[in-house]
């Protein structure tokens, strides 16, 4: 039975990322036409009316830098959530925002964290090691892509910056990590060769015949038959079956002479 490509390009893997990053743009605007704030609705750690920052941090940006900043990242690690992992993309997304809300809860300095800055440390580093854990070469080239891109975050889960939440980047980085190994074994299974496959017999492989049991090639010949069922098409070097009302042609592959000198 023929399996079904698991990478296959549908509305969902763009749709989703580019609503997603809409949605922050639409808050950022709403803010600047209206002239409000939401940045009392980021995570404040310690505090319980800081709980309400875990849903709603990853949508607030502090100016457009900041936002410009997060939304080309956030853009292209969401698709290659959704494109590589479609199945899983909505449980890492989900369970990865809230984690790293509850961590950066947790964990980070009396201030006010926002920004989706720590789902973009989740997504990378949940794409690196679940590509690492899965062995199938697609997905670690999306783990080697990952880093060549976005490799230089890796500075900022450290207190370099004091306007920096790197407690949020941190948080992002664990979340994604616990992700990766909870869902390392959802992974795509990688094709497998006929030699692989336990119903393999060498013996019966035609290609195997030419070489002995040193691993030297040999030249053989095989005897091929094919069957026609015009009888018209024969040539001198056919046979035509009466009783079948077919043809069968055989073909004898000979080694070449070879030329002296």
């Amino acid at each position: 039975m023929k399996q079904s490509n698991p990478f296959v390009f549908t509305t969902g893997v763009l749709g989703y990322p580019i609503l997603f990053v809409l949605l922050i743009w639409i808050v950022f605007w709403f803010e600047i036409r209206f002239g409000i704030s939401f940045n009392n609705f980021g995570v404040r750690p310690g505090e319980v009316k800081g709980l309400r920052g875990i849903l709603f941090s990853p949508f607030i940006h502090g100016d457009i830098k900041h936002l410009f900043n997060n939304t080309i990242p956030l853009f292209v690690l969401s698709m290659s959530l959704f494109y590589f992992y479609r199945k899983i993309s909505w449980p890492v997304l989900i369970i990865g925002l809230l984690l790293t809300g509850i961590l950066t809860w947790s964990i980070g300095r009396p201030a006010n964290h926002i920004g989706a800055s720590g789902i973009i440390y989740m997504l990378a580093t949940f794409l690196f090691f679940k590509g690492i854990f899965s062995k199938y070469y697609r997905l670690v080239a999306l783990s080697l892509i990952v880093v060549f891109l976005y490799g230089g975050m890796l500075w900022y889960v450290t207190p370099i910056d004091p306007e920096i939440s790197w407690e949020g980047h941190l948080s992002g980085l664990i979340s994604g990590f616990i992700l990766s190994i909870v869902y390392r074994k959802n992974s795509i299974k990688s094709p497998k060769y006929e030699w692989e496959k336990p119903e393999y017999k060498e013996e019966e492989d035609l290609f195997m015949q030419h070489f002995d049991e040193n691993g030297n090639f040999i030249e053989r010949r095989f005897e091929i038959e094919e069957e026609a069922t015009d009888p018209r098409d024969g040539e001198d070097d056919t046979q035509f079956n009466k009783n079948s009302d077919k043809i069968t042609y055989r073909y004898f592959y000979k080694k070449s002479e070879e030329k002296k000198e």
